[in-house]
């Protein structure tokens, strides 16, 4: 690579003759332009001799005879391809918005000599002819090039360990035990001295080994080096074990966060990278470029930089966030969103429409929910001695969360109105208990709750636990499910209607005719994104007048429209017991040897297994495969075509651990709690949704035990563009309550659709996701009757430099959240809580910050 020398746009230099044709190009195009900011600073750039970021419609004229970067490199220069999809999805993109920039130029006179840009098939040409190396994640869908060799590194990235010497002091042992060559980097010399010490300790007679750098030769036993990795790093085919801390600490101490009271609301800004769609609230739908910053006199200040149709420059001083938006709908990445004008009135006709459209959903929605609020309710009367009782006997501490959600929801159940609240927290926050303790409250009324449940396993599942929590209360507690004899189900509909059932747990039987209930005062429906429309018809009709509380861990875009538009109640579950760490979550090609390691990582630490196959006709032979693989493993199968005794006695063998490994199909996905298994293995996880993936992954990490989730695809599969991104998500989304961010992912891939309706479009695309919520909301409050309030605006200029150094937060994303969170300061609170968080994650506010603040 010595002949190839790469020179940063900073250092290019160009003589007084290009400068002064760059000035004069840049006049004419400010003349032509009026009130275009950015040429302005480009003039006085180029005259003070620096060379500006020139808009592409300049580049013939400062490089006349050289039209792309490819006119630069040469046909035999090397080059890397980092993720070719997104590379190619991006290249349609630009090619689109530029064609549009190109006819927009032509419109108003003014033309461009030459192609200086490649369309999408070129540049694909292009890259062809170069020396290229493609390094993808997923090494699918490369049938665009000629491919000479298909190189398959099969390393994983090593788990991580949260700062815990013990739980990596157990992964290293795992590794060195198989005879691996073993690795442990740290980044600081005072953490490498305690992981050695660790290490010792946990295998006296094990050789541990210090460097002052990455050991240049490895050998048999467990090395600890002085390196800053990016990441550690597992390859079984050199049988190779690399950990790193650099994701672990900071500064060499693992700081806890503090969540915050607003913590909940989503700030679609900290998903913001450079090329993403933005809404401004009064300008329109742009490109976000950068974060720059200006100096005045010298203050200091950081401006958004969004780029917008015809080259059109906007600048937005980071302290009003709260006009910008992330574009959030299902074309976001296609192209076929239309860049805004400045300055035209395109933009605002948009919102007019929509206001329009939204006038006539709003009536609906408003007529839907008021009748529902009319509708006369049962006013449940306060706590009494034995729910105090009944809250006292959980087994576990309760979460600050689930406490206060459990009397939001009472809380709703003591008002003369029907109480319709989603409940929103991941998988494993306690979600069920909440609904258990407001099932109490119902039947220490005298009333009769039911729960309604998708599947049949989960209904067995929530019978157990229900029997448990209730045994020590004069409750009768039923099940209606096929796992029921058809002469026990008549039994236990009968008993419904006379009263003697105080509470039932039931699948779609009970949405049946003959179901009645003699006085029946709460409905909860868990997993609702598992129930159709004509289902939750159904339930709207058959118990308009019942309190309903809803659960739900990843909620369908329809319903996040509901609850984010404030029409339906919604209580959000953050906080997960202390004890729950969150789960590894692998992503590779079908490979024989990662599933050996995994099961035996997880079989030589007396856990159990799940290994989700979800195709019946071939269960039997995978299940005949692991036999050969683990031949003293304890190997069982479930599947939803298997009668009722044979899959009631494969969950019993479970719960017992008489069973090492279950292959099952996608019969686990909802609620199953076993706290021994904690891997799960899923075959062609491309086949998956998104909230089902993360449903599913939920199955495991039930316990205070470190979990992991591997998703295989085939081999030499080609992936479609929705699954590689689903798959890149639920790799991205591991951390706890990521079950709302996914929900919100899963609104950019499919879009949020109609809210009323099964059809998955809506109008929210011509205006993005936030703006659609902020136009219904508005129509909302109108038919309401709520007056708008405008909000007063009022601008301070102080000469102090306000504005957040890369050097303090050098995340893009972080920076973004943490501008937002400033910009909503409303209160003293509000001020101390944000300086609280600064501290806890980054150290001690730099003066810019502060005075930003």
């Amino acid at each position: 690579m010595d002949e190839y020398k790469i020179i940063p746009a900073s250092e290019f230099e160009f003589d007084e003759k290009t400068a002064k044709k760059l000035v004069k190009a840049l006049k004419i195009q400010n003349n032509k332009s009026v009130g275009n900011n950015y040429a302005t600073e480009a003039i006085e750039k180029a005259e003070n001799g620096i060379l500006p970021d020139a808009p592409d419609c300049l580049t013939p004229i400062l490089f006349e005879n050289k039209s792309t970067l490819f006119d630069y490199i040469g046909d035999g220069c090397g080059l890397f391809v980092f993720e070719h999809r997104a590379v190619f999805e991006n290249a349609r993109v630009f090619a689109k918005m530029t064609a549009e920039t190109l006819l927009m130029l032509s419109e108003k006179g003014r033309t461009v000599k030459g192609d200086y840009y490649l369309a999408a098939d070129g540049f694909i040409s292009m890259l062809s002819k170069c020396k290229a190396l493609i390094l993808d994640m997923l090494s699918d869908g490369i049938s665009e090039f000629d491919i000479k060799e298909l190189i398959s590194l099969s390393a994983t990235e090593s788990s991580a360990w949260h700062g815990n010497l013990d739980i990596l002091a157990e992964d290293v042992e795992f590794y060195a035990d198989k005879g691996y060559k073993t690795v442990v980097c740290s980044a600081n010399p005072l953490n490498t001295e305690k992981i050695c010490e660790r290490l010792k300790k946990a295998a006296e007679d094990r050789k541990v080994r210090a460097f002052e750098s990455f050991p240049d030769e490895l050998s048999e036993g467990v090395s600890v080096a002085v390196d800053p990795l990016v990441s550690g790093f597992i390859m079984n085919s050199v049988s190779l074990a690399v950990f790193s801390d650099r994701k672990e600490v900071k500064n060499g101490v693992k700081k806890p966060v503090k969540r915050l009271k607003n913590s909940r609301e989503i700030t679609s800004l900290e998903m913001l990278k450079k090329g993403d769609l933005v809404v401004h609230n009064d300008y329109g739908i742009g490109v976000f470029d950068s974060i720059v910053s200006r100096d005045e006199n010298g203050v200091t200040r950081d401006l958004l930089r969004i780029k917008y149709a015809g080259n059109d420059i906007l600048y937005v001083p980071c302290d009003r966030l709260d006009l910008i938006a992330k574009y959030t709908g299902a074309d976001a990445a296609s192209g076929k969103i239309k860049l805004s004008k400045i300055g035209g009135a395109e933009w605002q006709n948009t919102k007019n429409k929509v206001r329009a459209a939204v006038r006539q959903l709003a009536f609906d929605l408003t007529a839907l929910y008021a009748e529902r609020m009319k509708t006369p309710g049962h006013a449940f009367t306060s706590d009494t001695i034995w729910q105090k009782e009944f809250e006292d006997d959980f087994e576990y501490t309760e979460t600050d969360d689930q406490a206060r959600v459990s009397e939001e929801v009472k809380r709703d159940m003591e008002r003369p109105v029907a109480m319709d609240r989603l409940i929103c927290g991941d998988v494993g926050v306690g979600k069920t208990e909440v609904a258990m303790r407001a099932v109490f409250k119902c039947v220490s009324d005298g009333k009769q709750a039911a729960v309604l449940v998708p599947t049949t396993v989960l209904a067995w599942q929530h019978y157990r636990t229900f029997l448990s929590r209730f045994s020590d209360y004069p409750v009768k507690i039923e099940m209606l499910s096929r796992f029921v004899p058809e002469a026990e189900r008549k039994k236990v509909v009968k008993r419904l209607k006379s009263g003697e059932t105080d509470i039932v747990i039931g699948t779609h039987s009970l949405l049946q005719k003959n179901v009645v209930f003699k006085d029946l005062g709460l409905l909860v429906v868990d997993e609702e994104q598992r129930f159709g429309v004509g289902h939750k018809e159904t339930l709207k009709e058959k118990y308009k007048d019942v309190d309903c509380i809803t659960l739900s861990a990843t909620p369908i875009p329809r319903t996040l429209n509901m609850a984010l538009s404030g029409i339906r109640d919604m209580s959000v579950i953050e906080d997960y017991p202390e004890d729950r760490r969150p789960i590894t979550t692998y992503l590779a090609e079908y490979d024989e040897a990662l599933v050996v390691s995994a099961v035996e990582k997880e079989l030589a630490r007396g856990g159990q297994i799940y290994y989700l196959h979800n195709r019946v006709e071939s269960i039997y032979r995978k299940a005949a495969r692991l036999s050969e693989l683990f031949p003293s493993a304890k190997i069982d199968v479930a599947h939803g075509q298997m009668d009722e005794k044979s899959l009631s006695d494969a969950w019993d063998r479970l719960l017992k651990g008489e069973t090492s490994i279950l292959v099952c199909t996608t019969i686990i996905e909802t609620g199953v709690d076993v706290p021994n298994v904690n891997t799960i293995l899923i075959d062609d996880a491309d086949n998956l949704g998104l909230a089902q993936l993360h449903q599913i992954r939920g199955r495991v990490g039930r316990s205070s035990r470190r979990a992991y989730c591997w998703l295989f695809y085939k081999k030499g599969s080609v992936l479609t563009e929705d699954a590689a991104k689903r798959l890149a998500a639920i790799r991205e989304y591991t951390e706890f309550g990521a079950g709302l961010k996914i929900a919100i992912r899963d609104l950019e891939i499919r879009g949020a659709g109609d809210l009323l309706g099964a059809q998955q479009h809506g109008q929210m695309e011509s205006v993005g996701y936030d703006m659609y919520l902020k136009l219904l909301n508005d129509a909302v409050n109108e038919e309401r009757g709520v007056e708008a309030k405008e909000a007063s605006k009022c601008t301070v200029d102080l000469s102090i430099s306000a504005h957040i150094p890369e050097n303090y937060i050098e995340s893009l994303s972080a920076r973004l959240g943490i501008y937002k969170r400033i910009a909503d300061i409303k209160t003293d609170e509000d001020v101390s809580d944000v300086l609280d968080e600064l501290c806890d994650r980054f150290g001690e506010p730099p003066k810019s910050v502060i005075g930003l603040i």
